[in-house]
């Protein structure tokens, strides 16, 4: 069975679906290729009377939405709430400001007039993970659907109630049948959507290995494509950063939903000045953690999301001590039923450990010391990925200069990489490409239609 709700924190199983077979794929395509004839032609108000109702009904039912988030992935409550917030703040301020981020742009030609018109492609698919179950469907379907598109969207096997409950947000907004739709497909079904004529763009948020082969079947059939794929993030702390609530920042850097964030601070490279200081902190910091129920709000470390990314974890860090590096601290699955790993910390990494190219999708700080600004960029730049990143240091404009130097989509002054409707979002090398959210985000799968009218004679 491909979709399992399966609570992370006993194991057990709540509730099973089944996958759709291709007659009900076909009639589901069919309609959102009828429907976006019809939706293309209303006006940005039009729509936005739709989609400001889906961001008032998430906000209204915060708790019905977050409840399904801890069951099916593990993440605690009160992050749970705040996702569910977010997503509901996404989708408003796309239906605020569409109108006016595709507004037609004057051009000044040498001649007569001209302007881009920006046009939606169709029938969009996404494919979605489950780390951030609204927050991923709404910064993807939000600016589309305002953009006149509609959205088909693969969600992960391991949140069903969530994808399940998102869908059926749309309908209860008041969006016609096809605006959004749910997919409840296997793998090879996958490859049958986007190979299909109606499917217009491709988006993918996932691993690297997902963004291949779905980038690859995107670019055979000559289709638009986002990527939003892993991250390693550089967590730069200065010798002259305020080092208690650079702290601070580091466990909420590290352990928001318990590490299991594309752009959670992963390796954390300090000055040599501070890093004994620092790391003596982070450690004492990540010790009290509490492990318990996620439904608690006493409970400060959640499960992770499956079985199977905690044996993942777990073998990483094996892998990562067998060549070579140290472990400060945790390392080990905890001694309770559930998904529970101990918060974890690894110290002389060398580029030869796996560990060094690695992402670790979970409670697991990366500790490097470094001599001198120069070094933390170069170990920052040496890394496959290039999504966030983030420098700490009370002189900003020093951190801005080390920003600029930084090979990644983001880099945050003073604050973990982190994302907001209004900020675009995005990597380089192989954490993607494309941006999502801001103004940014809704110009990805719209046509941008030169219109020109020029009073001039043809040549003699």
């Amino acid at each position: 069975m491909s979709y399992q709700s399966i609570n992370p924190y006993d194991g057990k199983t709540i509730q099973s679906f089944d996958e759709i077979n291709d007659k009900q794929l076909e009639t589901a395509i069919a309609t959102a290729t009828a429907c976006f004839e019809t939706w293309r032609k209303k006006s940005y108000a039009e729509r936005a009377i739709v989609v400001a109702k889906a961001a008032a009904l998430m906000h209204e039912r915060m708790e019905e939405f977050a409840r399904p988030v801890t069951l099916e992935m593990g993440k605690l409550i009160a992050q749970a709430r705040g996702e569910v917030e977010l997503s509901a703040d996404i989708i408003a301020y796309y239906a605020k400001n569409a109108e006016s981020f595709l507004a037609p742009e004057k051009l000044h030609p040498s001649s007569g007039s001209a302007e881009i018109e920006n046009a939606p492609f169709g029938v969009l698919f996404g494919v979605e993970p489950w780390n951030f179950p609204y927050y991923q469907l709404a910064r993807f379907a939000a600016p589309n659907i305002m953009a006149g598109n509609v959205v088909m969207v693969k969600h992960a096997g391991c949140v069903p109630q969530c994808a399940i409950a998102f869908e059926k947000l749309w309908r209860d907004a008041g969006a016609p049948a096809g605006v959004y739709t749910n997919l409840l497909i296997s793998y090879d079904q996958v490859n049958r959507v986007i190979d299909d004529p109606r499917i217009k763009g491709v988006a993918l948020t996932g691993s690297v290995e997902a963004g291949k082969a779905v980038a690859a079947r995107a670019g055979l059939n000559l289709k638009k494509s986002t990527m939003e794929l892993g991250g390693s993030d550089a967590f730069i702390v200065l010798e002259d950063a305020d080092l208690d609530k650079t702290v601070e920042w580091a466990v909420w850097g590290k352990m928001n939903n318990t590490g299991q964030c594309c752009v959670a601070a992963k390796r954390f490279i300090v000055a040599e000045a501070l890093a004994d200081r620092f790391l003596d902190k982070f450690q004492t910091a990540l010790s009290v953690l509490k492990p318990g129920d996620p439904m608690d709000d006493a409970t400060t470390l959640g499960p992770l999301s499956t079985e199977g990314a905690l044996i993942k974890l777990l073998d990483q860090v094996k892998r990562a001590v067998d060549n070579g590096a140290k472990l400060v601290m945790g390392g080990k699955r905890i001694d309770r039923p559930g998904a529970f790993m101990e918060p974890t910390i690894l110290s002389n990494i060398t580029p030869d450990n796996p560990a060094f190219r690695e992402e670790f999708f979970g409670p697991v700080a990366l500790f490097f010391r470094v001599k001198s600004e120069d070094e933390a960029v170069s170990l920052a730049n040496d890394s496959e990925f290039g999504l966030g990143g983030s420098v700490f240091t009370k002189d900003v404009e020093r951190g801005k200069r080390l920003a600029s130097r930084i090979d990644t989509g983001m880099v945050f002054i003073n604050h973990p990489t982190w994302t907001t409707p209004d900020l675009p979002f995005g990597g380089v090398k192989n954490s993607g490409y494309g941006r999502e959210l801001s103004s940014m985000g809704i110009q990805e799968f719209v046509n941008k239609k030169l219109v020109r009218v020029a009073a001039i004679d043809a040549p003699a």
